[in-house]
């Protein structure tokens, strides 16, 4: 930066409030907050855990259009159901259906947004106990109350059937 310009935050909550208003809902967006989170400490070693990794991004909807690198904002590719995917194959997962910079920032490294291959090296070399024979997907247009009461609830399920100490989850 030169001595001219200046930083100056971008007012990003004010900015969001303020469009929610604008697309006609009757009060302001709400982050979600918890007093209490239900985290726990591991009860063995990552070296001896079983690693599940979640991601936001999509899986390829033949019919939806463009959903490769650099395509653009595409809603049709959104999905609104927890997924899950083999996680010994490297299908294609888009991130298309979010909102993200397309000018400083591109889809074309999967794994900048979907780090399953690292995580397989970080078993490879001992880092990590086992991988999930599944990854998940959560969706990411849905209302708090749906992600509690529903999306939330099916990850667990998926989580807990394929026996994961540790999930790592991804946001896109």
């Amino acid at each position: 930066m030169n001595q001219t310009q200046t930083s100056t935050p971008v007012g990003y909550m004010q900015r969001m409030r303020d469009y929610y208003l604008a697309l006609g809902y009757n009060n302001p967006y709400q982050w979600a907050y918890h007093e209490s989170v239900p985290f726990q400490a591991l009860k063995k070693p990552v070296t001896q855990s079983r690693i599940g990794l979640v991601t936001t991004a999509a899986p390829l909807k033949a019919d939806a259009g463009d959903q490769g690198p650099g395509a653009p904002y595409n809603a049709a590719a959104k999905f609104y159901r927890v997924y899950a995917g083999d996680a010994t194959r490297d299908d294609f997962l888009g991130i298309s259906h979010v909102s993200y910079d397309r000018d400083y920032t591109t889809a074309d490294d999967i794994a900048s947004y979907f780090p399953l291959t690292a995580l397989r090296s970080a078993k490879a070399d001992g880092h990590v106990g086992e991988l999930s024979p599944r990854f998940y997907g959560l969706p990411t247009n849905r209302s708090q109350a749906t992600t509690l009461n529903q999306d939330c609830v099916d990850l667990l399920a998926m989580l807990q059937k394929d026996e994961v100490d540790l999930a790592i989850m991804v946001a896109n």
